[in-house]
């Protein structure tokens, strides 16, 4: 009995490691004008321990984590407002979007540095993310994995989120996301559940069209917003 058991549950892991997670076809985005915030990955993703995110994107990385197996090793990384850091310090490129919270890094879930089986979702997650060869879906901006300088199988996969324009450790005025259940909850994302209760959407806009440089939002976690437009792509 045990042993029909192990092969049923092998059975079904394999099912789940064949099939196609996410459909091909784009899902629609928004553009989400709602004040950041530097915030824990909920216990919901898989993450290593203190990785944090603006809050912005913790609903697409809950959708993501339902449709692949993921493990995120880094978010965001720069100074927090008790003096303390957040993720890995020296590990990125100069104005990477992790320095703004819009960024991840992930590997399979359970761990393998070595390019098998356990990759075969990650690389499902990049080609779906990035159909075709810098030319990434949205909502993201940069997708980095294999033909990628540090980025790929065995490696890591990188995912950055359209943004507006802002300096490194400032939160960014406008973020695209997928039209998810959830996006911006009314409490701290990190407390709410797949189906929690939405903000009022603002009207979506295209993120190329930019918006007008004002005055900075107060700081909403100990990185302030910075008001600006649109920007191109940039590395990990």
């Amino acid at each position: 009995m045990r042993r029909l058991t192990n092969v049923l549950a092998a059975a079904a892991l394999l099912a789940f490691l064949a099939a196609p997670p996410a459909s091909a076809a784009p899902l629609p985005t928004r553009v989400v004008h709602a004040n950041g915030r530097i915030v824990p990955i909920p216990a919901a993703i898989p993450h290593e321990e203190g990785d944090m995110v603006d809050r912005r994107i913790v609903p697409d990385l809950r959708w993501i984590a339902a449709r692949f197996p993921i493990y995120v090793t880094d978010g965001y990384s720069g100074p927090l407002p008790n003096g303390r850091r957040a993720g890995c310090r020296g590990c990125h490129v100069r104005h990477s979007d992790h320095y703004n919270g819009l960024a991840v890094d992930i590997v399979p879930l359970g761990g393998s540095t070595k390019c098998d089986a356990a990759w075969r979702p990650i690389t499902r997650l990049a080609r779906w993310a990035e159909p075709r060869p810098n030319r990434p879906r949205p909502p993201f901006r940069w997708v980095g994995y294999n033909g990628d300088a540090g980025h790929g199988c065995g490696d890591h996969l990188h995912l950055s989120w359209e943004h507006a324009a802002a300096p490194q450790f400032r939160l960014a005025e406008w973020v695209e996301v997928f039209r998810v259940s959830g996006e911006i909850a009314a409490q701290d994302p990190s407390a709410a559940g797949p189906g929690g209760g939405a903000q009022p959407e603002s009207t979506p806009q295209s993120p190329q069209g930019g918006a007008q440089p004002g005055a900075a939002a107060g700081p909403q976690g100990g990185i302030s917003t910075v008001r600006s437009g649109g920007v191109a792509p940039r590395g990990d």
